[in-house]
Formats: C-alpha cells, structure tokens, sequence
C-alpha cells in the first residue's frame, strides 16, 4: 500500500469513499454529498497548509485523510483537527492506522503539537452510528476531552459530538 500525496486526479475516488458515509451514516453531519468541483476545492484549500494523503492499494484509492485548521486565530496554529475515511469495503484492515501514521509524522514534521478528532457520538449504537472511530482514536492515543450533547440531528435522530486529543509534541 502507498500513502502519498493527494492530487487533483484523486478527487473523484474520494469522494466516492465519502458519499456512502453521508449518506448512510452519522459518522458526517454533512447531509449532501459535495460536487467533484466543491470537493477539489475543499482539498486545495486544506494543502495549502496541511497535509492531505490518500492510501493507495494496487492503482486504487482505499482511503484518505487530512488535517484543517482547529481554530482559524493564530494562537490555535499548532492545533489540528484530523479526518480519515477508509473505503467501507477494506475497514478493519490497517488502512486507516497506516493513513494515520504518516499524517502524524507529517504534521510533527511541520511542527504541529496537538491532533483533535471530532467524533459523532451516540450512547446505544445504532444503524447509522457505531463507537468503532472512538475505539480507533483510543488506540492511537486519543483522549476524550470534551462531550456536546445533542448537536446534530440526522436521519430523524439528535447525536452527540465529542473531541478526542493527541499530544505529538512538546509544549514549550
């Protein structure tokens, strides 16, 4: 499998990883799957600063992850939040770890100190929602610093929303 930069060309493989999670899980609070022309957008906005990778296996892309700005003031510039979507059809097989580690090593190289993970969250899991990403962000390390109630609402339900965090530097 290879981790490499996401290019233009990607766009489409992507968001054909991304679709099926807006639209049949709570895992994205987005409602609409983004235009080809929205979604290369939303990447070349992102790399303009942070990384942006793909996992490709055998010519095809099986996942991609990113990091955005946490916050956009200049006191939050060694803070992420990260995302990872790992095509439904090759989960559990180490793609989203892989994709994971060279997004940390990535972001420790640009001298980046905390990683945060926005997580939707439901106390009884569900058909649109299980805790497999909470349980993922564990083993990597996360922490659970923050639980908002009810702040979404899809497919007719109301989910909560956590953020986990990641030291991966010194705070000096």
């Amino acid at each position: 499998m290879l981790i490499r930069e996401a290019t233009r060309s990607d766009t489409e493989s992507m968001l054909a990883i991304y679709a099926p999670y807006i639209e049949q899980t709570a895992i994205t609070f987005e409602y609409e799957v983004p235009t080809p022309d929205v979604f290369r957008q939303r990447i070349e906005k992102v790399q303009a600063k942070y990384p942006w990778i793909v996992a490709e296996d055998d010519g095809r892309i099986v996942g991609y992850a990113y990091a955005s700005a946490f916050k956009e003031r200049a006191a939050y510039q060694w803070s992420v939040e990260t995302s990872i979507y790992v095509d439904r059809s090759v989960r559990r097989q180490g793609v989203g770890r892989r994709l994971h580690d060279v997004l940390e090593q990535r972001l420790m190289a640009q001298g980046i100190l905390n990683m945060n993970a926005c997580i939707s969250y439901i106390e009884q899991e569900d058909e649109y929602l299980t805790q497999d990403s909470i349980r993922f962000h564990e083993q990597l390390g996360y922490k659970k610093v923050a639980h908002f109630h009810q702040c979404g609402k899809k497919f007719g339900r109301w989910y909560d929303m956590i953020w986990m965090e990641k030291m991966i530097g010194d705070h000096q």
